[in-house]
């Protein structure tokens, strides 16, 4: 068949639509149909006597080497699929059709372009799998990671990252961000002059190639746009109440610039994305109404119940030891009173955050209501450490509170229990702390329950 045969093919295989290759047993072009120039962006003249595999998306060498073999052994493969890389640099997707003529020592093959089809088809999966994180991901900072592995298999996404744009503060944050250059950018007010910026308050899509970037940008726009950057993409994140935030992409290599389908890939996909995001705040914020308290932000007794539960089941299961100390303020209700509910409520906020700072990361502090506060103390060794948490609450507490100018001084009253020494389980532990606050109260002086 060599090169008779190859002549004679080729009148008409070069009106066909898909290129014909063949390739000699050492893997080199030895005939290519003209339609080749159009999928893979070289002329005849110059894949003819070059190796086949140099073409091929480096990823995808060894499983095409591996279906070569198959091929010269006797096995034709009729819908193979590879990736190429253009001339251009463009990755296209090939679908193959080879067998192997043991007469002329020759590979045959027959190559279509199905790079929209396999475009679409990944657009689609993302799509699906956007909606599928929302439901999938705990938490925002996972649905973040989601979305990134999501549109990763879409464009090159090794920079990346997602600012959000709070409407009441005027506040742009980046709760996400991987750059291995770029350093995560402080939360920046919404009027200051970013790229960033620009797209969440234009609602536009911004595409800023190496010439922006290396000219005027870079002046205007600071370190993270210099010399290193060569090619920067941002979407707006746009639902239905609005423009909730932008979705950035930055490349820093001269051969991954980003281009005008990258522009409209990242914008299709960026309204579900904005959509998956806004509904994941919106769980996020029913979660905390369930859970924490509206006004201290602290645990409620819902989410107390939840983790006394476990900390009782990982005490029983190593013979630990734990502490609750139940806190209740003494004469609370002479300062709604004397000064309104609202200064009330300011008191009941500062004592909180003073609260927060006498236990640990690991230790959990709630509000069940009221006045009424509780410590869990976890993994404690010995009793008396819940002793000195105490009294450093006490002393947290004794400092005046500055309550609209006014000084304000309160006293509060702790009661503790034991696991196990006053109970094995919640409802126990928390009569005993409960009754132990009260004999406080009522003596006027610090008790010593956990004695």
């Amino acid at each position: 068949m060599k090169a008779n045969t190859c002549a004679s093919l080729s009148k008409y295989m070069e009106l066909l639509l898909d290129a014909i290759c063949v390739v000699n047993k050492e893997g080199h072009f030895v005939y290519v149909s003209a339609a080749c120039e159009r999928i893979f962006g070289y002329t005849p003249e110059e894949m003819i006597g070059r190796p086949m595999i140099e073409l091929v998306f480096p990823e995808d060498r060894e499983r095409t080497l591996q279906t070569v073999d198959e091929i010269i052994s006797g096995e034709p493969q009729p819908h193979f699929e590879n990736r190429y890389v253009r001339k251009d640099g463009q990755v296209v997707n090939i679908m193959w059709s080879a067998r192997w003529s043991e007469t002329d020592q020759l590979r045959i093959a027959v190559a279509r372009d199905i790079t929209r089809c396999k475009h679409a088809e990944r657009v689609q999966a993302a799509l699906y799998a956007i909606s599928e994180a929302v439901h999938e991901a705990d938490d925002l900072g996972t649905l973040f990671q989601r979305i990134h592995r999501i549109i990763g298999a879409l464009l090159p996404t090794t920079h990346f990252y997602i600012a959000l744009y709070d409407e009441a503060s005027g506040e742009v944050s980046f709760p996400y961000h991987v750059d291995a250059y770029d350093p995560l950018p402080v939360p920046q007010h919404i009027d200051s002059d970013t790229p960033c910026n620009r797209v969440i308050r234009g609602g536009q899509t911004l595409l800023l190639n190496p010439e922006d970037v290396l000219g005027s940008e870079s002046s205007r726009y600071g370190a993270a746009y210099g010399r290193r950057l060569k090619s920067w993409l941002g979407v707006p994140l746009q639902s239905r109440n609005g423009t909730i935030g932008a979705l950035i992409v930055q490349s820093y290599a001269d051969n991954a610039r980003y281009t005008e389908k990258d522009r409209e890939l990242l914008q299709f996909v960026s309204r579900q994305v904005a959509d998956a995001i806004e509904r994941k705040q919106m769980m996020a914020r029913l979660q905390h109404i369930a859970l924490y308290d509206q006004l201290t932000h602290l645990p409620n007794r819902t989410l107390f119940h939840d983790r006394m539960q476990l900390a009782l089941a990982k005490a029983r299961r190593h013979q630990g030891q734990l502490a609750l100390l139940y806190l209740d303020l003494d004469k609370f209700k002479e300062v709604n009173d004397t000064l309104g509910h609202g200064t009330g409520d300011v008191l009941l906020d500062k004592v909180a955050r003073r609260l927060e700072l006498c236990v640990r990361e690991c230790d959990t502090l709630a509000r069940l209501g009221g006045d009424e506060f509780v410590v869990l103390l976890e993994s404690i060794v010995l009793s008396e450490q819940a002793v000195l948490v105490a009294e450093k609450i006490r002393h947290a507490l004794n400092q005046p509170f500055d309550l609209a100018g006014r000084e304000v001084h309160i006293q509060l009253s702790i009661g503790i229990a034991l696991f196990p020494l006053h109970g094995d389980d919640e409802q126990q532990l928390l009569r005993h702390a409960d009754e132990a606050m009260y004999a406080e109260k009522k003596s006027g002086a610090p008790g010593r329950e956990a004695d």
